[in-house]
């Protein structure tokens, strides 16, 4: 089992994430009481979507969030490194291609807007993953980064601390196909940057007027940016 550490072997993280496609999305919104699909609305709105433009959702899953981003008309794509989340979301018609976030299988300046949720933090170099989206997005193009980040009021800081470390693993021991893996997501959430700190590091690798929002106290932070 790969342990969390911002050094991640791409082989552990991906066999891990085969592991969990089955139940995925289920377990995803049992763990996040529901709020995962207010989380995907808010970061279609934040992409500002235009019928006809063209959308890669890197680290797309089961594809649940390219479905998502489609509602708005544009064309999506939805691009993985895990064969096995991609085939858990067989059902879903929106088009699907297995691709590393460092090195995309796609051509310079191919879309208008790129997107990853939850992700990021997985790439094993996550800023030559913001590097490489950037090289695929057309300049003026749009980033909109959804990820797990630093709740802001102290209090509730606390409580969720203690969720990631004790509550979290025990729920996904019953709902989750691989219950283990949801340790590393508590690990890897433990260890990102905060909101500042990653704004910081998205506007050093390819684009630029990086700001952020919180969501539900800052469990969940939208980071969008154009591309330099």
């Amino acid at each position: 089992m790969a342990k969390a550490d911002l050094d991640k072997n791409p082989f552990d993280v991906a066999s891990m994430f085969d592991a969990v496609g089955r139940k995925y999305d289920v377990t995803n919104t049992v763990l996040s009481f529901g709020q995962d699909r207010r989380w995907r609305r808010r970061t279609r709105e934040a992409l500002h979507l235009r019928p006809g433009e063209r959308v890669l959702d890197l680290a797309a899953g089961t594809a649940v969030s390219t479905e998502e981003l489609a509602h708005s008309g544009a064309w999506c794509v939805a691009c993985d490194f895990s064969r096995g989340m991609l085939a858990a979301g067989a059902h879903r018609d929106v088009p699907k291609v297995a691709g590393d976030g460092m090195d995309l299988p796609f051509a310079d300046e191919s879309f208008d807007a790129v997107t990853i949720s939850y992700g990021l933090r997985n790439i094993h170099d996550f800023r030559a993953g913001l590097e490489e989206m950037a090289r695929v997005t057309k300049p003026g193009g749009r980033l909109c980064v959804n990820e797990f980040s630093t709740p802001v009021v102290p209090v509730f800081k606390t409580v969720y601390k203690e969720y990631l470390m004790r509550l979290l693993p025990k729920i996904a021991r019953v709902v989750s196909s691989d219950p283990e893996s949801y340790e590393y997501l508590a690990d890897s959430i433990r260890q990102w940057p905060d909101q500042e700190e990653l704004a910081a590091e998205i506007n050093a690798h390819g684009w630029k007027n990086c700001s952020y929002t919180n969501l539900t106290f800052g469990i969940v932070a939208l980071h969008t940016a154009v591309r330099a």
